[in-house]
C-alpha cells in the first residue's frame, strides 16, 4: 500500500511543471533568470566599502546589513561597492580584502547574490598615483608598460567637462584610450573581487565624442571578453542610467538590462507628496528600448531598474516644481527619507504596485541605504532601511514593508 503510494505521488510530482533555477554562466542569462534577480534588487550603497583601517566604512552596522539581505532573501545587492573620488583605495588590498570578507558572509547565507559595482562618470588627479597593473593593458590587448594612470589622457580633447566635479576632478571621454584603461582597471577590480554586475553610471557623459555608441560598443566587448575567465560565473551583468531609453547600436543592445531613477512628480495640492506617471519628464515608463541582447535573446523592451536617485537639494527646498527633477526641491532619496515613516510604508508599496501595472518590464529597486542631502539642524546623510535596533539605531523601518510586498500571496 504504501509503495504504491509513493509511486503515485512521483507520478504526480512529474506533472508538476519543474521551478527553472536562476542561471548566470559564460554564455550568458536567460530573461527569466535576469528578471528574478531584478525583482529582488535592493540598493545598498557601499555596503562592500570598508575603511581599511578598521572603521566601517560610510555604513555601519555591517552585520546588520548582512542579517537583512538574508531576512529580505534579496538577490541583487545595487551599488556595493564604488570610488566617486578616494580612487586610491583600490590600490590598498586591505580596502579589497575587508569587501572580500563581507561577500564570504553574505554568500555563505545564500550563493545566488549578485553584487553590483558601479563605475561613474567622474575620474580625479588622484589617479595619477596609481600604477596600472600588467593584466589592465592586456585586456584591452596593449603592451604592457609599466606606469602609472594618466590624468591628462583621460580628458576631452576640446575641453568637454573638464572640471565639471570642480578642479582637478573631470568626466573621462570613453573615446580616449587611457579613460579605456582606468575604465577596465575598474571593472576588472571589481570583478576579481567578486562582484557579477557593473552599473556604468551616466554612459552618454563619458560618450560626449563617441558617435553612435562606436567606443562603447568597442570598450564593452572587451570588458565581457574579461569575465569569461575572471568574473564568478564567467558573465558580467552591464547596465547604466539610459534617459535616451538603452544603448543599442545596430539592433542590438549593448547592455543587459537599463536603470534609471523614479523620476517622481510632485502632487502640487498635496504637499511633500509624490506620484509616478507615464511621461512625465524623461521618465524610463514604456520607453526601454529592445532589440538583441548580449545574451543572445531578443525583446521589444529591455527589463530595467528604477531606483531613489540622490543628487542633491534645489535652492528651493519645499517647492513643488514640475518642469524639474527635484521632487519638492529635494532627490529622490531624500525626498523620501524625509516623510512620515507611514507615508513612506505606503508609497513604497504604492510604487511597486504602479510599477507592474503600468509597465512589466520595469522593476522597483529597493531602498536600504543611500546618502540624502536635508537642511534639518541635525542632518542625516545617510538613509538605512533597516528595521531600527540596537545593531542598527539609525534604520527607518522599511525592511518589513519590503519583505511583505515581495512575499505576498
Amino acid at each position: 500500500m504504501i509503495q504504491k503510494a509513493v509511486v503515485s505521488l512521483i507520478c504526480l510530482m512529474a506533472l508538476l511543471p519543474a521551478v527553472a533555477q536562476p542561471v548566470m554562466d559564460s554564455t550568458g542569462i536567460s530573461r527569466k533568470s535576469l528578471e528574478y534577480f531584478l525583482s529582488r534588487a535592493v540598493t545598498m550603497a557601499e555596503f562592500l566599502a570598508v575603511d581599511p583601517y578598521g572603521n566601517d566604512g560610510p555604513y555601519p552596522y555591517k552585520d546588520d546589513d548582512v542579517r537583512l539581505i538574508r531576512h529580505l532573501g534579496a538577490k541583487f545587492i545595487g551599488r556595493a561597492i564604488y570610488r566617486w573620488g578616494h580612487e586610491t583605495d583600490l590600490a590598498n588590498p586591505d580596502f579589497l580584502e575587508k569587501a572580500k570578507g563581507l561577500m564570504r558572509k553574505v554568500h555563505a547565507d545564500d550563493p545566488e547574490v549578485i553584487f553590483q559595482a558601479a563605475v561613474f562618470e567622474a575620474v580625479s588627479e588622484k589617479v595619477d598615483s596609481i600604477p596600472v597593473p600588467g593584466w589592465a593593458f592586456e585586456a584591452l590587448g596593449l603592451p604592457v608598460e609599466k606606469r602609472r594612470f594618466r590624468y591628462a589622457g583621460m580628458l576631452n580633447k576640446d575641453g568637454k567637462f573638464l572640471n565639471h566635479w570642480g578642479k582637478g576632478r573631470s568626466v573621462p571621454d570613453i573615446t580616449r584610450t587611457e579613460s579605456q584603461l582606468w575604465l577596465i582597471y575598474l571593472c576588472g577590480t571589481y570583478m576579481r573581487l567578486g562582484c557579477e554586475a557593473i552599473h556604468i553610471g551616466q554612459v552618454s557623459l563619458m560618450g560626449m565624442a563617441d558617435r553612435d555608441w562606436a567606443a562603447w560598443a568597442a570598450f564593452l566587448q572587451k570588458v565581457r571578453q574579461f569575465a569569461k575567465t575572471q568574473s564568478r560565473r564567467g558573465w558580467i551583468l552591464l547596465d547604466a542610467h539610459t534617459p535616451d531609453g538603452g544603448m543599442v547600436a545596430n539592433g542590438k543592445s549593448l547592455l543587459d538590462f537599463n536603470s534609471f531613477p523614479l523620476r517622481i512628480k510632485p502632487v502640487v495640492d498635496k504637499p511633500m507628496e509624490g506620484m509616478l506617471q507615464v511621461g512625465y519628464l524623461d521618465a524610463l515608463y514604456r520607453r526601454s528600448k529592445g532589440g538583441q541582447t548580449p545574451s543572445g535573446w531578443s525583446c521589444a523592451s529591455l527589463p530595467y531598474l528604477v531606483e531613489f536617485d540622490n543628487f542633491g537639494i534645489s535652492r528651493t527646498p519645499g517647492v513643488a516644481d514640475t518642469a524639474s527633477h527635484y521632487i519638492w526641491g529635494y532627490d529622490e532619496i531624500s525626498w523620501f527619507c524625509l516623510q512620515p515613516e507611514k507615508y513612506r510604508q505606503q508609497w513604497l508599496r504604492y510604487a511597486y504596485d504602479w510599477l507592474k501595472a503600468n509597465d512589466g518590464n520595469g522593476f522597483l529597486q529597493m531602498p536600504v541605504s543611500r546618502v540624502i542631502t536635508t537642511q534639518s539642524r541635525k542632518p542625516m546623510t545617510r538613509y538605512r532601511g533597516n528595521t531600527r535596533s540596537p545593531q542598527c539605531p539609525e534604520g527607518l523601518n522599511l525592511e518589513e514593508t519590503i519583505y511583505q510586498i515581495w512575499h505576498k500571496p
